[in-house]
C-alpha cells in the first residue's frame, strides 16, 4: 500500500470554537489552517465506494436526511447538522436512501485522489488511486 503523507493529520476530531454574534453565531473548524472543503452530493439510491486515505482524515458536517455513514464497522443514519470524524486509514462510505444528500467534508492533511484505497465499488474503479 502506498503511503501519501506530507502535511499534518490529526488523530481525533479538532476543536470547533463556537462564535456568538448579535445576528446569531457560527462555528469555526478549521481557524487558519490549512484544509480541503468540500460539498458532496450523493444522488438518491446512489453511495461512495467503501474507502480510506493514507493522507487525510475527513470531518463530515451532514447537510440534509436521508443519508447512511458507514466509519469502520459503524453504521449511522445522521440528521442534518451532525458531524462525523474519519480518522486517516479508516474505511467509510456515504449513501443515500431515496433524497440528494449533502455533506459538507472538512479534510485534514493532504487531500489527493491518489491515496485511496477502495474495498468496494459499485463502478469498478480500480483498487487504488485516481479514477477518470
Amino acid at each position: 500500500m502506498s503511503h501519501y503523507l506530507t502535511k499534518p493529520i490529526p488523530d481525533e476530531k479538532p476543536a470547533a470554537s463556537f462564535v456568538q454574534r448579535p445576528w446569531g453565531s457560527f462555528k469555526q473548524y478549521a481557524f487558519n489552517q490549512e484544509t480541503t472543503v468540500s460539498l458532496m452530493t450523493v444522488e438518491p439510491g446512489m453511495r461512495l465506494s467503501l474507502q480510506s486515505h493514507t493522507a487525510r482524515a475527513e470531518l463530515w458536517i451532514v447537510l440534509d436526511p436521508g443519508g447512511v455513514v458507514q466509519v469502520g464497522e459503524e453504521i449511522f443514519h445522521p440528521q442534518p447538522g451532525e458531524e462525523i470524524w474519519i480518522p486517516a486509514n479508516t474505511r467509510h462510505r456515504l449513501a443515500s436512501l431515496g433524497t440528494p444528500v449533502r455533506v459538507l467534508e472538512v479534510a485534514f492533511g493532504n487531500w489527493q485522489q491518489a491515496d485511496i484505497t477502495r474495498f468496494d465499488d459499485d463502478f469498478q474503479r480500480p483498487e487504488q488511486g485516481e479514477t477518470p
